[in-house]
């Protein structure tokens, strides 16, 4: 008698059991929708590979200039674009990390960006300075895109032809003879990428668009992997200087001697190594980050909604890498092209470059452009005839151009 009721109980449950399964069973199985084309949008590109696009915030009739910046977790506007058109900010207390530290940042929420053919609403910027992002360029940077945008499409970057477009997310026919990444993904892609310098060690590394170097690793990874300690005579390790979101810091250049991500191998791949203060690679979870400079080699799909990433070569595949040919380090800082650091032992040191040199020509090119110039001072092996102000005097310089590494 007493077990009359658990008995009960216990066949009620079974048949629940087994009533709830065919139900489950008998669901139909939606099929996933074609991912259909929204809009196509050229491109510039930046020194280094970066993508720069164009887009308009809210209902503003301004155009402003954008890096597409995989290495985001959202989406940024610079403070001063944000002051000229007014938006009101919300004191949000959060914080963002990136190279050379944190800072609390405001936000502007509910904003929308319209490219041709495509409106982007409910985004919730944050705002911070980015006059050091527009000086290492040379041109406005009213803003990163990253996660908040990525998130929501399929975009394909073809560098090929300089286009953009974005497709609804769902099943997406990638182009044949390539390479499908699935990344380890919250809000920035993580991939694994081997490299190999006398020995050879794995880690995984942010899939970072908006970075405009070849590789960056964290100190703390370099030294536990021993990658540095039996490196060659030949193999330098020069200090200079970077720039990420928070501002300028010291770095170390050198090469490692191999890497590859997916099926594809590279050689002698100038990286940059530098002291993770901030703990944005998060070590040992993370080696450093994949930059710009070496993805741009690919046609790449971004398929956040599918957590994958394609990539495939493209004509720049086999295009040599860029060794800091002269060891001068150049901003655009109030209307000039200036010599902010020059680097010990290089040929700029040599030929007698000095911190606050004025470039007002390179070989006979006048134009003022800190993209131009760099590209004129990348012909290894040859020399360039730089004309510059230093205080209120003109002297032409004669800079022999060479790898520093």
């Amino acid at each position: 008698m007493p077990l009359r009721y658990p008995l009960r109980l216990f066949a009620l449950l079974t048949s629940c059991f087994f009533l709830a399964v065919p139900q489950l069973y008998a669901l139909p199985r939606v099929p996933q929708p074609k991912a259909a084309l929204l809009t196509t949008i050229p491109f510039r590109e930046l020194s280094n590979g970066v993508i720069l696009v164009r887009a308009r915030l809210d209902n503003f009739p301004d155009t402003l200039n954008f890096i597409l910046d995989s290495g985001s977790g959202g989406i940024g506007l610079d403070s001063v674009t944000s002051a000229y058109f007014k938006l009101h900010l919300t004191d949000s207390g959060r914080i963002i990390r990136g190279l050379g530290g944190t800072k609390k940042v405001p936000y502007s929420n509910n904003n929308s960006l319209e490219f041709p053919g495509l409106e982007i609403d409910s985004l919730n910027f944050h705002i911070s300075n980015y006059e050091l992002i527009s000086e290492v360029y040379g041109i406005k940077i009213d803003g990163l895109i990253g996660f908040s945008v990525l998130k929501r499409y399929i975009i394909n970057i073809d560098y090929d032809l300089l286009k953009i477009s974005f497709y609804s997310p769902g099943k997406y026919e990638y182009p044949r003879g390539g390479e499908l990444l699935k990344p380890y993904m919250l809000s920035i892609p993580v991939v694994p990428a081997p490299v190999r310098n006398g020995v050879k060690r794995d880690s995984r590394y942010y899939f970072d668009t908006g970075a405009g170097l070849c590789m960056l690793l964290s100190q703390e990874f370099v030294k536990d992997s021993s990658l540095l300690a039996n490196r060659k005579k030949w193999q330098k390790v020069i200090p200079t200087e970077g720039q990420g979101l928070i501002g300028k810091m010291d770095m170390d250049i050198t090469i490692i001697k191999g890497m590859k991500i997916g099926k594809y191998s590279f050689d002698d791949v100038p990286t940059y190594v530098f002291d993770d203060i901030s703990n944005v690679m998060q070590y040992p979870d993370l080696g450093g980050l994949i930059g710009i400079d070496l993805l741009r080699r690919f046609n790449i799909t971004l398929n956040y909604p599918a957590k994958e990433i394609y990539i495939i070569p493209n004509i720049h595949f086999n295009d040599p890498f860029d060794y800091s040919y002269t060891g001068l380090v150049i901003y655009f800082i109030n209307g000039h092209v200036e010599v902010t650091d020059v680097i010990k032992d290089s040929p700029a040191e040599k030929a007698g470059f000095l911190p606050g040199d004025r470039l007002i020509a390179i070989n006979n090119n006048f134009s003022n452009d800190i993209q131009t110039y760099r590209a004129l001072l990348k012909d290894s092996g040859t020399r360039a005839d730089v004309l510059v102000q230093r205080e209120n005097d003109i002297q032409m310089i004669k800079l022999p151009i060479k790898s520093i590494l």
